[in-house]
């Protein structure tokens, strides 16, 4: 729910949203299928919802380096935060 209304908030903003999903692996497949400019990124994902989100956003900043990576959660531990 959060992400489609994030989403959607973007989408009226006059933000091209190119696609969406909830697993790291789909992802980073996207992302290299569509290269945007910005990769907005939980922390936690599917399917153990521990650090997809973080190994994935590392993933995209070595392997895509024109894409930004945005990292947006509730999960609230500055270990997590620091390395990103």
């Amino acid at each position: 729910m959060i992400c489609r209304g994030l989403a959607r908030l973007l989408i009226d903003e006059g933000i091209d949203v190119c696609a969406q999903t909830d697993t790291a692996d789909e992802l980073l497949r996207l992302v290299g299928l569509h290269r945007p400019d910005v990769a907005i990124v939980d922390i936690r994902m599917p399917p153990t919802h521990t650090i997809e989100g973080l190994l994935a956003a590392a993933d995209i900043r070595q392997r895509f380096l024109d894409v930004g990576v945005l990292v947006l959660s509730q999960y609230i531990e500055v270990s997590y935060a620091l390395p990103a």
